[in-house]
């Protein structure tokens, strides 16, 4: 067990602090999501690229950055420290020599939710929490099911009805406690709030809570662990809620301060399906904010997030790192499965062959360059859709 140099927690929106020793929502002010903050001074005292480069064989997990995480008890399945892959054949038919695959689908239960999900669990548990409920569109279901069994605490789970069979199947086996919603996450979005006085649950929403961040952000340390502590020169990522690319844009803040690398930033690349894409329709309108987008509709389920509740941090952070967003589609989709399957051995997640379709049009365009160090996430297994791939 180690010390947590986590502070405060400040809000996103207003800057207002609120103590981190103790369960939080959003900002009871302005309704802003909460950030985990760290004394960055202390722990640059005690850790350091070649500590971590020590640990490596010791904590095969996301716990490895235990001092910039925000609990020193994890609850933990061995999540994080996924492979980076430089896809060669893949990057040689799109032009670009420097092409990598960030393979989340080897994380326990299949999906980078383990992540953020650990790490909420794990804070949960800390503070005496009882039963936990989450709205989702799959994977995160999933996530919240095997951690929670893990931790001895009881899970709420409010699905789509048409939600991916294997999700389904792993939600019943984990002991959770299931309700299939005839609408979208958005829907059981609405029956999470409206229980949660009621039946006595904690809302671990997307961006309702400040620690799936906390898990999520490990992505962006080991990215840049495993260039060489360089980051990369373009990011492409999956964008539903947005929590991961939210994470990784503050990893990056964090290790600046804590002087392991320079200002340069990724340009952040959201993808979304044709079917669901109201960042793509905000960031090209120039929206300060995004309108729920209506009849939502992909084989993506990940990406069927109508309105992300962070839509204006999503929006700041691709502005702000010169990035953009694509929507593809999802016969597209369909045919990038295949693709990254032959070609580079990976059977991905609908949402992760979506970075591939955006990838190969930016490519295309010369908005990358070559020898541009280009990350794709992946970010779940194949083998949880094959109902949907088939």
């Amino acid at each position: 067990m180690m010390p947590t140099y986590a502070t405060h927690l400040e809000c996103s929106r207003c800057g207002e602090h609120a103590p981190a020793d103790r369960p939080q929502t959003v900002c009871p002010k302005c309704a802003g999501s909460y950030y985990v903050r760290y004394d960055l001074g202390a722990v640059a005292k005690v850790l350091s690229p070649k500590i971590l480069a020590a640990r490596a064989q010791a904590e095969r997990s996301m716990w490895k950055y235990q001092e910039l995480m925000p609990s020193d008890t994890p609850v933990t399945l061995g999540e994080g420290q996924t492979p980076l892959l430089h896809a060669r054949r893949l990057g040689a038919s799109m032009g670009g020599e420097r092409l990598y695959v960030k393979d989340e689908g080897l994380n326990p239960t299949g999906s980078f939710k383990a992540r953020g999900l650990g790490c909420a669990v794990t804070m949960l548990k800390q503070f005496g929490v009882k039963k936990i409920a989450i709205p989702t569109a799959g994977n995160a279901g999933s996530a919240l099911a095997a951690y929670a069994a893990q931790a001895g605490m009881e899970a709420h789970i409010f699905a789509p009805r048409d939600v991916p069979k294997g999700n389904l199947a792993e939600y019943h086996f984990y002991g959770a406690k299931v309700q299939l919603v005839d609408g979208l996450i958005s829907d059981c979005a609405k029956l999470v709030q409206q229980g949660r006085e009621r039946e006595g649950w904690y809302d671990v929403s997307t961006m309702k809570e400040p620690y799936r961040v906390e898990g999520k952000k490990t992505m962006g340390y080991e990215v840049v662990e495993q260039l060489g502590w360089r980051v990369p020169d373009v990011l492409f990522y999956p964008t539903g809620g947005g929590v991961g690319l939210i994470g990784m844009w503050k990893a990056f803040d964090e290790l600046e301060q804590l002087g392991w690398i320079g200002p340069k930033r990724p340009r952040m690349v959201a993808v979304q399906a044709a079917g669901c894409a109201p960042v793509v329709r905000a960031f090209e309108s120039g929206a300060a904010q995004m309108e729920a987008f209506s009849n939502a509709s992909t084989m993506a389920a990940g990406l069927r997030v109508p309105k992300p509740y962070a839509d204006k941090i999503i929006l700041d952070i691709l502005r702000a790192s010169q990035g953009t967003a694509l929507s593809v589609s999802d016969a597209e989709i369909l045919a990038a499965v295949r693709e990254l399957a032959a070609t580079e051995g990976v059977f991905a997640a609908p949402e992760g062959a979506a970075a591939v379709v955006a990838a190969r049009r930016l490519y295309a365009s010369g908005w990358m360059r070559p020898q541009e160090t280009v990350v794709l996430y992946n970010t779940g297994g194949g083998l949880k859709y094959l109902d949907v791939l088939q």
